[in-house]
């Protein structure tokens, strides 16, 4: 009797073991108690998909990784600690294979593309849809990379030029050189122009768009699109 009950355990437990292999494992990096907890309740109510840990901050999930085993995380960018994009930078170094989706109420230029270009793979804002949410980390499985409307049009604008620009065709490419970290004798060189030729096209971009810096030019071509 006793060995039939620990026959079918033995042949239970294998099944019940790759039942669990099979679900999407799911970190949440969240600093507000109420979104973490939602979050996870709404990851496991889907039969695809578990949430195996949820942390307040980065320092702690990035402790955890190799036992967590997530195949997704979904982190915040103002955490306490390390910000959720230098965690994003850590987890990538470590893991590269885990997914990221930033979900945070942040929609400025610079945290979009600075959580991208850290590595997340997706860039969502908090008053997304439940529904969206999943459809989101489904699209991730599949190879997407989601992002809020209002984010995907920033993303699609940063790759579009203005028309408008006071900017001569040559002063525009001085600038792009130099937003590379081009020295002046490098762009030179890359022009086929001379140093002082260079010098006289920086001095005529600062006066243009009426910045006295390097810095200063780059990021206001940047951000007006001009480059």
């Amino acid at each position: 009797m006793f060995s039939g009950i620990t026959d079918n355990r033995i042949t239970i437990r294998p099944f019940l073991m790759e039942l669990q292999k099979k679900l999407v494992r799911i970190v949440i990096i969240e600093d507000d108690d109420i979104i973490r907890e939602s979050f996870a309740t709404l990851i496991n109510a889907n039969k695809d998909y578990i949430c195996v840990s949820n942390y307040n901050n980065c320092e702690e999930a990035i402790q955890k990784l190799e036992s967590d085993k997530p195949d997704i995380i979904l982190m915040d960018i103002s955490l306490p600690g390390i910000s959720g994009i230098e965690g994003i930078k850590r987890i990538k170094n470590v893991k590269p294979n885990i997914e990221i989706i930033t979900v945070t109420v942040h929609e400025e230029n610079d945290k979009v593309f600075d959580a991208l270009c850290a590595g997340a793979t997706g860039y969502l804002t908090k008053n997304i849809s439940p529904k969206r949410m999943i459809e989101a980390i489904n699209e991730v499985l599949h190879g997407g990379a989601p992002m809020s409307t209002n984010i995907a049009r920033k993303v699609i604008r940063s790759f579009q030029k203005s028309t408008e620009s006071p900017l001569t065709s040559r002063e525009t490419e001085v600038l792009q050189h130099l937003a590379k970290g081009k020295s002046y004798t490098m762009i030179a060189d890359e022009l086929y122009i001379n140093k002082e030729t260079v010098r006289t096209h920086i001095k005529n971009i600062y006066q243009k768009l009426n910045v006295n810096s390097k810095a200063g030019a780059i990021e206001k071509a940047t951000r007006d699109r001009l480059i």
